[in-house]
């Protein structure tokens, strides 16, 4: 299940439709608007996404882990439009048998979708200014 949506992610909802007796590993990650990126203060992100190829990369990222854990049940939404600080723009639900399956699908997905998936985002600082971001590039101040 893939949804790209402008309402709030419920992430409990997410995690229920991965949740079965067969699968005893349950997974939650959960994308929020920070305060802070690269050292400067933000207020808020604006999310912009190319819909139709968007869905169909994390279509294709979905397929991939299936094929890499079988037995994977997954559940991926992201949001787009204007998110306050603290506000949920990513959360990636995963199901298995096994925790280490889970894990692995759970960071694969994520690192695939910042890398492959049009979805853009625009930082709004304290200044006043806003700025486009690079999703693949990781802040040097990131541990």
């Amino acid at each position: 299940m893939i949804t790209l949506t402008t309402a709030p992610i419920d992430a409990a909802a997410l995690l229920a439709q991965v949740a079965d007796p067969t699968r005893g590993a349950l997974t939650l990650f959960v994308g929020t608007v920070r305060d802070v990126n690269d050292g400067r203060a933000v207020q808020g992100i604006d999310y912009q996404a190319y819909g139709p190829m968007a869905e169909s990369e994390l279509r294709a990222i979905v397929a991939e882990a299936h094929d890499e854990w079988p037995g994977l049940a997954l559940a991926i939404a992201h949001r787009t439009g204007y998110l306050a600080l603290g506000e949920a723009s990513v959360v990636i639900a995963v199901g298995h048998a096994r925790r280490g399956a889970a894990l692995d699908a759970q960071r694969y997905c994520i690192e695939q979708l910042k890398a492959r998936v049009p979805i853009w985002k625009r930082e709004h600082y304290a200044d006043g200014t806003r700025e486009w971001v690079d999703p693949t590039r990781t802040a040097a101040t990131t541990p």
